[in-house]
């Protein structure tokens, strides 16, 4: 089957499935491995993205989907969605980023982290499709668990969850107070940096004492031999 052909089933198939269509459908239906398909998807999204179209091909986790720009939401958005824009407060991204960094998390470890109840974010953030349950956990009282959706990841625009940023490493003080590791690290080399110039400043006054200490020291007399006597013998 010609290369031309196939990238047409795989946009037609895209097209029309309207969600994430797994690796696994299509080598079945195109009967090509895994490494083929991704070759010919990303060629497919070079061409679009070439020729500057209003759609693209997104992977998601272990499959694609064709969507629409999201340079043109607000174009769209007006004619096929009357529904409320999602809009997350600043409490419901923090639910959300623990959610995403800490798969199967239940709202008990949520509201430990946060130091709130979790309530009403986690019911929000279920309304809107960018977390949904993960099963029951082995905990006592077997409480529910949490995880991000395909949703949050095309939202965000990330093809799985590994694409999100490292976190700071951070650590206690003394006062039970978080203090990033980074911040630590520039502080010690900034100390020692000036640890550095002090030792230097000190050799430098150390050498100058020495010096005015030789030039202030009484120089010790040394005498020529008397010449001889002539007739002397």
């Amino acid at each position: 089957m010609e290369i031309q052909k196939i990238k047409s089933i795989i946009e037609a198939i895209l097209f029309a499935a309207g969600r994430v269509v797994k690796m696994n459908e299509l080598i079945l239906v195109l009967e090509k491995n895994e490494e083929e398909i991704h070759a010919i998807v990303k060629s497919m999204q070079e061409e679009y993205k070439a020729q500057n179209r209003g759609i693209e091909i997104i992977k998601v986790e272990d499959g694609y989907q064709l969507a629409t720009k999201k340079e043109l939401y607000e174009y769209i958005y007006p004619i096929l969605d009357k529904r409320t824009k999602p809009n997350l407060s600043t409490a419901a991204l923090e639910t959300l980023s623990i959610i995403a960094y800490n798969p199967r998390i239940t709202r008990a470890e949520i509201e430990a982290i946060r130091g709130v109840s979790a309530d009403a974010c986690v019911y929000k953030l279920l309304e809107y499709g960018l977390v949904e349950e993960a099963g029951k956990t082995d905990l006592p009282g077997k409480p529910m668990s949490y995880k991000t959706t395909d949703e949050f990841l095309k939202m965000f625009g990330y093809s799985s969850l590994k694409d999100l940023p490292e976190l700071p490493r951070y650590k206690l003080d003394s006062n039970q107070q978080i203090v990033i590791d980074e911040l630590v690290e520039n502080e010690m080399i900034e100390n020692e940096e000036i640890k550095g110039e002090n030792i230097e400043s000190n050799h430098v006054e150390d050498i100058d004492k020495i010096s005015e200490s030789e030039e202030t020291k009484p120089h010790s007399k040394i005498e020529a031999p008397m010449p001889e006597r002539e007739g002397e013998e």
